[in-house]
């Protein structure tokens, strides 16, 4: 039998069980997560089979997707999650993104996240194994604690050398969606390594994780090291955690090898995730809207990133700049900072924590006419509202420039 790789090891050991690529497997989770839309889809099939949730305690409901609600129907749905939940003992969360409050409160290394969700591979950043599935799967998982799953293969990604000023992990990661396209990790686990990997932060981390879910990846995951024991001090939540690593012969299905140095500001044109160019090609595209939030891009590393650019500056006359920080905390903490005052200053809308925009609910939906720039993970075609919008992609350095002159913009000429 040839070595295992990290995301084998995490799965076996959940398993009871040695798994290798490929093998069906019955898996016990250490939490489930759903949230405003895909729990109330799982709640009839629950009925069908429980009357009773396996553990309260590690079933995580949160209302981030249309929170506050925006409709009677949006309303309609919480009102029924809300009995369900009151029912079974499980406290609504509503401090903000779920993939953002996990990692903040919950996940650890080595874990497994069964989440409703797509974008649930986003806590890989912590170095715990985070997949999606659907809400029925949600639902057995809620009832049982398990769930069954095929054990993914696993592409290396190896990061080396050092960013350039400009250029983030956002830029990163859209330049191998670029390579590897929309489909080309499908079902796979996405594992980050390489020398450059331990100089890049948690927060940092779960941007590359989450866009994993934009190549077709079952997940992505970070080795747990120092940088996370960093992460979970400054959370008040360290404990020690056994640093799992893929065997010297592990096999991988694809190693690929990024030079961070050629790495510069990139974006995601509309419609595709995977058409990617560098943001100088398309400099001076008129633009509508710029969108800070997500939970691709908006911790407060990045707010940090767009102060620094906007700081005493404003925004382009009549752009809809909307800031939406992911959680709580992250608004918190803002607020602590200043940011908030002066991104208020220069004329932005200040969103309460939640994904916002980003899905076309509330908070900043696009007519025909709007050309997005969006620090999110997705431009795909009436994602965030009219089909005949248009969505780029870019990190909130890219967004903040952006935001400055009304169009596609270069941020190095405001870096020092």
């Amino acid at each position: 039998m040839s070595g295992q790789t990290l995301a084998q090891k995490i799965l076996s050991a959940h398993a009871g069980r040695p798994l290798n690529a490929g093998d069906l497997a019955v898996v016990n989770v250490d939490y489930v997560l759903a949230h405003d839309t895909t729990c109330a889809w799982a709640i009839e099939p629950f009925q069908q089979i429980a009357t009773q949730v396996f553990d309260p305690a590690k079933i995580k409901i949160f209302f981030d997707h249309a929170y506050p609600a925006p409709s009677a129907a949006a309303a309609g749905l919480q009102s029924k999650i809300r009995k369900f939940a009151s029912a079974q003992g499980i406290p609504i969360i509503t401090d903000g993104v779920c993939h953002q409050v996990m990692a903040e409160r919950f996940l650890e290394p080595n874990t497994v996240l069964a989440g409703a969700d797509s974008h649930t591979p986003t806590g890989g950043g912590t170095g715990a194994l985070c997949m999606g599935f659907g809400s029925t799967d949600a639902a057995v998982a809620m009832a049982t604690g398990k769930i069954w799953t095929r054990v993914p293969g696993t592409i290396r990604i190896n990061l080396e050398g050092k960013l350039h000023a400009g250029a983030y992990p956002k830029d990163v990661i859209l330049s191998i969606a670029k390579d590897l396209s929309a489909e080309g990790a499908n079902y796979k686990v996405v594992e980050f390594g390489g020398s450059a990997i331990s100089t890049f932060d948690v927060p940092s981390r779960m941007t590359l994780t989450n866009m994993c879910a934009e190549i077709g990846a079952k997940t992505g995951i970070v080795p747990a090291d120092d940088r996370t024991a960093e992460y979970l001090k400054r959370q008040g939540r360290y404990h020690p955690f056994e640093r799992l690593r893929s065997d010297e012969d592990a096999q991988f299905e694809q190693v690929l090898t990024y030079d961070l140095s050629k790495i510069e500001p990139t974006v995601a044109c509309p419609p595709d995730i995977d058409k990617d160019v560098p943001v100088t090609s398309v400099a001076g595209t008129p633009i509508t809207q710029v969108f800070l939030g997500s939970c691709t891009n908006c911790r407060i590393e990045d707010l940090e990133v767009a102060y620094k650019i906007l700081k005493g500056k404003k925004i382009a006359p009549g752009l809809k700049f909307i800031v939406t920080p992911a959680s709580r905390q992250v608004y918190e903490q803002a607020l602590e900072r200043g940011y908030l005052s002066e991104f208020s200053r220069m004329g932005a809308v200040l969103a309460p924590p939640g994904c916002g925009a980003c899905l076309g609910r509330h908070m900043g939906v696009l007519d025909d006419d709007d050309v997005c720039v969006s620090t999110s993970n997705r431009n795909f075609t009436g994602r965030m509202g009219s089909p005949k919008a248009k969505i780029y992609l870019a990190s909130p350095a890219t967004a903040a420039a952006s935001a400055l002159e009304g169009k596609l913009a270069d941020p190095r000429k405001y870096l020092k």
